[in-house]
């Protein structure tokens, strides 16, 4: 059976509470049901982990290189910042799909350019919580060959 990990970074714990306007109000509950359900509908296990902490995020990226075929990251506001995130998301073995529930690139300036968007696999970006069952679909079809 096919296994992905799906990271959130900083603030995704209180996704639901903050900034509704932008964000909704689906919460990291929902998004990880979501991915879930989706991995039991696909013959998939899906893990989700979340952490507000850079070293933890790192870990886990660690830890889906060797455990998992493939992960799904929102690194959030370190995905902006973080050249050790980025190292690790680079020294990944498996493909990772990065994540972002708004398009950042009709925001702020300063969240126009990822570091991970370089050496990630794929990018999915402005569709809300359902933007990780499509990059959970595109590590399976990665998975099987078909892209």
């Amino acid at each position: 059976m096919l296994r992905f990990l799906v990271i959130n970074g900083p603030n995704m714990d209180v996704l639901g509470r903050r900034e509704r306007g932008i964000y909704g109000s689906a919460t990291l509950e929902d998004l990880e049901a979501l991915c879930v359900r989706w991995g039991e509908t696909n013959g998939v296990y899906v893990e989700c982990l979340q952490s507000n902490h850079e070293g933890d995020l790192i870990e886990m990226v660690h830890r889906g290189s060797e455990e998992f075929q493939g992960v799904v990251m929102n690194a959030a506001g370190y995905g902006h910042t973080s050249v050790a995130l980025r190292d690790a998301v680079s020294a990944c073995s498996v493909p990772v799909v990065e994540v972002h529930m708004t398009n950042v690139a009709s925001r702020e300036t300063f969240r126009h350019r990822s570091l991970l968007t370089p050496v990630v696999r794929g990018l999915v970006m402005g569709l809300g919580i359902k933007g990780y069952v499509l990059a959970l679909q595109a590590l399976k079809d990665m998975a099987e060959g078909g892209v």
